[in-house]
């Protein structure tokens, strides 16, 4: 089964352009599936799409729009949107100075299992955030990547949220790096009420190269799932070492 996967850095990109692309390769991965099942020889390969979203939020298929505190003028003066979508999750934020990442992957390539799948995005995360010398981890029962998780100052770094059919996947993963932190005041994130939100540079006290964060988690990815990465649409991030 192919490994491949192709890297692509899409810049800043409105989320819904963003959606649609996402959409576009999901559905074309999961038409190939299809076409070698009935016995085509094609190759299947997956998709690691980064990039930055202009200020949004996004609801999950079972979020409560309540947990977002700004009515439409209160959107529309902090320039920010608002979107409902069909990932799992609640409500969370979108904007400059974070990292997105979406992969799109055939898990029968990998593993059929989605909680390894989160997992394994969660510990790119946490690997990634180890090179700069900050221990992160998990909390059960919750998705993401957490600092302090079992401390009285429990924070979130990045969220995830994800959608699988026939184990395809898309949505991804959100790395909090050079972010505006007042855009999370806006909201509950993940529903999360009692925990609070931070970024890298808040963490390091200092602005963070952000090629270089997504050539570290390319890295990761790469090791964690075994993966073949093609950089062809990303060639940028091959010249960034920590």
């Amino acid at each position: 089964m192919s490994k491949n996967v192709k890297v692509e850095e899409l810049g800043r990109i409105n989320y819904e352009e963003a959606w649609a692309y996402q959409t576009e390769l999901f559905n074309a991965c999961i038409d190939r599936k299809k076409r070698q099942r009935a016995g085509e020889e094609l190759e299947q390969f997956g998709h690691f799409l980064f990039c930055e979203h202009p200020h949004v939020y996004t609801l999950g298929r079972n979020g409560k729009e309540a947990h977002l505190l700004l009515d439409e003028a209160g959107l529309q003066a902090h320039e920010a949107s608002f979107v409902k979508i069909n990932r799992g999750g609640d409500i969370t934020y979108h904007g400059l100075g974070q990292i997105v990442g979406y992969p799109i992957l055939d898990l029968d390539c990998f593993f059929t299992d989605i909680g390894r799948y989160i997992r394994s995005i969660e510990e790119m995360v946490i690997r990634t955030l180890k090179d700069y010398g900050i221990t992160a981890g998990r909390i059960k029962g919750e998705s993401g990547v957490w600092l302090d998780e079992d401390g009285p100052n429990a924070r979130k770094i990045c969220a995830i949220g994800v959608h699988l059919s026939r184990w395809v996947t898309m949505h991804g993963f959100a790395f909090n790096i050079n972010t505006d932190m007042s855009y999370f005041g806006h909201i509950i994130p993940c529903g999360i009420q009692d925990k609070g939100v931070t970024s890298l540079a808040q963490e390091l006290g200092r602005p963070v190269a952000e090629e270089e964060v997504k050539s570290l988690l390319s890295r990761h990815f790469a090791d964690i799932f075994a993966a073949e990465l093609d950089f062809s649409l990303a060639p940028n991030l091959l010249q960034h070492e920590k």
